[in-house]
Parts: C-alpha cells; sequence; structure tokens
C-alpha cells in the first residue's frame, strides 16, 4: 500500500494512528506529498488532489481518511476501529463525525485569516470558531470513552490540531474533563507517534 501524505495534516495523522493501532504500518509506503501543486501520480489516484490518499495493493485509490481508515480497518486481526455492534458503534461514528467537524471548521478558518477580514469572511471565520467551541463544549460535558476506536482517535487527533495550529486559543481552559481525557490519551503509541512536527 501507498499513502500520499502530508506530516501536517490531521487527517493524514488519523489514518496513521488507525495503522499503528492495527499494527500495520509497516506495510504502508508514505509518499510526501504537497497536494497544491497538484502532482500527477497523486491526481492520478485522487482526482480531489487531497491527502490523505492510499492506494491499495490491487491499485485502487482511496479518500477521505473515514474511508481509508475502515479500508485498514478489514486488514489484520487487530481490535476493530469501527465497531459493529450498533451502540458502541454509532457511538464512535458520532465522535469521529464531531471531531472530523473541528477540523474541517478549523482548516476553513486557517485559509480564510490571511485574507482580508471584510465583513463577509469575518462572519465566516467566527461561525467556525463558533462551531469549533460548541463541539468541545459537548466533548467537555459528554468525554470520549477510553477505548480507541475510530472515534476516540479523531478526537485526539482534532485536539492535537489544535494544540498544533491554534495555539493562541487554548481550548483546555473550562474543560478540565477533556483535557484529562486527552492527556490520557496520548499515551497510546499510536497518537505518541504521529504528533504533527514543531510547526
Amino acid at each position: 500500500m501507498k499513502l500520499f501524505y502530508a506530516a501536517t495534516s490531521p487527517y493524514v495523522r488519523k489514518v496513521m494512528a488507525c495503522a499503528i493501532a492495527r499494527g500495520i504500518e509497516g506495510r504502508i509506503e508514505l509518499i510526501p506529498t504537497q497536494p497544491q501543486q497538484n502532482p500527477p501520480d497523486l491526481l492520478a489516484a485522487n482526482p480531489l488532489a487531497k491527502v490523505p490518499c492510499l492506494v491499495t495493493d490491487d491499485g485502487v485509490g482511496l479518500f477521505d481518511s473515514p474511508v481509508i481508515c475502515e479500508y485498514l480497518d478489514s486488514i489484520g486481526d487487530a481490535m476493530e476501529m469501527f465497531p459493529t455492534k450498533p451502540g458502541a458503534r454509532w457511538r464512535a461514528l458520532r465522535l469521529q463525525a464531531l471531531a472530523d467537524g473541528i477540523l474541517d471548521a478549523a482548516l476553513i478558518r486557517r485559509g480564510e485569516l490571511p485574507k482580508p477580514l471584510d465583513e463577509g469572511r469575518v462572519a465566516l471565520v467566527e461561525r467556525q470558531r463558533a462551531a469549533m467551541a460548541r463541539a468541545l463544549d459537548v466533548l467537555e460535558r459528554e468525554v470520549p470513552h477510553k477505548t480507541l476506536d475510530i472515534g476516540s482517535i479523531t478526537v485526539a487527533c482534532a485536539l492535537g490540531y489544535l494544540d498544533f495550529r491554534f495555539a493562541a486559543e487554548p481550548w483546555r481552559e473550562g474543560r478540565p474533563n477533556l483535557a484529562a481525557w486527552y492527556a490520557a490519551m496520548l499515551l497510546n503509541p499510536c497518537l505518541a507517534n504521529t504528533v504533527p512536527p514543531p510547526a
């Protein structure tokens, strides 16, 4: 398998954390990629020109991170990242969607802030900031489970991205339960070994 990746992408971190948790990271060849340059190999595998993109051993390009993670969950016999029992499954998928939403909003903000902040852009940035804050408040009230699955991994990757790109907005303030959960999660090798490089 080949993974087109960028070291600072939180979605790539999520994929690699799942691969490590399942013990199959050694089967993945990492291809450093700058998607904004539209490299031909990436475009051939993913017409959206985004990372992460996994090319399977059969030559199929898979994207985006939820699809790739579910594919990795079908390889090997480690504990499943996508639970099959309904209660656990919907809880994990809900957490994944909530955390991916935090990341989506964070990336929109990061992309808009360097631009001239006219009234419309200010409103867009504020809407994304508010969505992030509401989602973090939900996570504080409903602290994720400690079980390592797609939900808890995605939440941890989202919080790590906030530390990485939004350090001036400390999310831990007023959220002691979530902060304690995150500190405990970082002890897991799949998260400890995928921390992004210094900004």
